[in-house]
């Protein structure tokens, strides 16, 4: 089977050669235990290894002078697992840091204000959506409580729909046995996925069990894909947050909607991402954009970590729940939008690129960016404050498309598969709704000639006479009126009028 990242290394950049040359291998002192993406980007089932591929994963990991378990990341580097037991945060890491709202979190009024608006938004929600949406963009851009994420991810990427449209397939996805060759990869990836949250600690605990069933569930959806190692940090997160088949059919969503082409067997789209990312950087970031082609540093050096797995592995997690709002909402162009604002905020000053003459030292700079600087109320604006629209990110595409050379070996990309956000896949699937039915039936026009003028209808005289004999005179013989004597008891149809 060819390599996945075959491809992918050839674009690189132009030092990425001499620099595998020159990485020391994994038994050298002080390296890290495990090789952090290296089972995101070379999956062995695929054919995806070889000594560069290792080598290139291995740099990708997070060195652990550089991580903090306190920072609710849980990378590789944290698989000794945790130590004697701590308290959990409010996001169920262990020992986080995030047990208490920080100083810029917004205050317990404002949270419940935002709560009642999605509810409100949720109960009628294909009426939001036809006519809110800018409200409901608005409050992802803000973060959707905690408390609510449960309802609002499903409907924000249709995953509510195909779940209604495909009753039991998922029961039925995890009864099923799963390919020997998949189930294998997943078994082993499963202890790597947040090994520090409480619900992946235990290799037999409800989370891990899930998070099988959800992956294995996937590879026999689309036997043609198959299991793509990144998927796995993309299902726990949902998984922390729904049951099994809806967190299946987000993850069918995200891998087909939000992102086909990335989780493939030669993950075309990823390729094609890089260009556009690249031509990005040269138009909004010019100096960084130099710094980086000098050094030899290209985008599939660090862009496959944080695209793959939505920054579920680069940023604190509270801020992830943030990105992962606004990116169900808006679409890919959050991704692009993040991944810019990290390269600013690493090597955006003229120290910061000085202090980074070589290669090492600039993975290094993208990979240890000061956490305050990350915190999600001070990170997501700038996020939202990149001049980056939908327009322009398909002018992009379109552009790096055409430049894209053909291969023979691997499909070409396919961007118009690529929906941008919750409006688009609301409005397809609204289509796909109406198609899916019956046509209904044209009504028929009927002309009929006008009728030809009656004389009106006389009023019957009724005077003198009772509502009682008129109907007994209509059926049939009259009947002997009562006596005088007797019409004070009678009943009120006798009565006159």
């Amino acid at each position: 089977m060819p390599c996945k990242l075959s491809s992918l290394t050839r674009r690189a950049g132009p030092g990425a050669e001499a620099w595998l040359q020159r990485r020391p291998g994994p038994g050298w002192p002080g390296a890290p235990a495990h090789t952090g993406c290296a089972h995101i980007l070379q999956p062995a089932a695929r054919g995806v290894g070889g000594a560069m591929a290792q080598a290139l994963g291995e740099d990708l990991a997070q060195p652990s002078e550089l991580q903090d378990d306190s920072s609710s990341l849980g990378s590789d580097s944290e698989l000794s697992g945790p130590g004697p037991y701590r308290q959990a945060d409010r996001y169920g890491f262990i020992g986080g840091s995030a047990a208490e709202p920080g100083p810029g979190h917004p205050p317990a009024d404002l949270i419940r204000q935002r709560e009642m608006k999605w509810v409100e938004m949720t109960s009628h929600w294909e009426k939001t959506m036809s006519r809110r949406y800018k409200k409901v963009k608005m409050q992802c851009r803000k973060g959707i409580p905690s408390a609510l994420r449960a309802r609002c991810w499903p409907l924000l990427c249709g995953a509510h729909v195909c779940q209604k449209n495909s009753p039991g397939t998922y029961q039925k996805l995890a009864e099923a046995p799963g390919d020997p060759q998949w189930m294998e990869t997943i078994g082993r990836d499963l202890h790597r996925q947040f090994p520090l949250h409480e619900m992946f600690v235990s290799p037999q605990g409800h989370g891990q069990q899930g998070l099988l069933q959800v992956l294995k569930a996937y590879t026999l959806y689309r036997p043609e894909q198959g299991y793509c190692q990144a998927q796995g940090p993309v299902a726990a997160v949902l998984l922390m947050h729904l049951p099994p088949e809806e967190a299946f059919w987000c993850l069918v969503q995200i891998c087909e909607v939000y992102l086909p082409g990335y989780y493939g067997p030669h993950m075309e789209a990823v390729r094609l991402d890089a260009e556009v990312f690249t031509a990005l950087l040269r138009r909004l970031l010019p100096r960084v954009h130099k710094h980086l082609q000098k050094v030899g540093v290209g985008p599939l050096l660090y862009l496959p970590e944080w695209f793959l797995c939505l920054f579920a592995r680069s940023l604190p997690f509270p801020t992830v729940l943030r990105v992962w709002d606004a990116f169900l909402s808006e679409g890919v162009k959050v991704l692009f939008r993040v991944g810019l604002t990290l390269v600013r905020l690493a090597l955006g000053t003229t120290e910061q690129r000085l202090a980074c003459p070589g290669l090492l030292e600039t993975l290094g700079a993208l990979r240890s960016i000061p956490p305050a600087q990350l915190q999600e109320e001070v990170f997501m604006p700038q996020v939202h404050g990149v001049a980056l629209s939908e327009q322009d990110l398909q002018r992009e595409i379109k552009a790096q498309l055409a430049q894209l050379p053909a291969s023979a070996s691997e499909p070409p990309p396919r961007p118009q598969a690529r929906l941008p956000g919750a409006p688009a896949i609301f409005e397809a699937q609204q289509l796909a709704g109406t198609q899916g039915n019956p046509r209904p039936e044209v009504p028929r026009i009927v002309v009929q000639p006008p009728e030809e003028p009656q004389p009106p209808r006389r009023k019957p005289q009724t005077r003198g006479k009772t509502f009682h004999g008129l109907l007994t005179r209509s059926r049939g013989p009259p009947i002997e009126s009562p006596s005088r004597s007797h019409r004070s008891s009678t009943s009120f149809l006798d009565t006159r009028f």
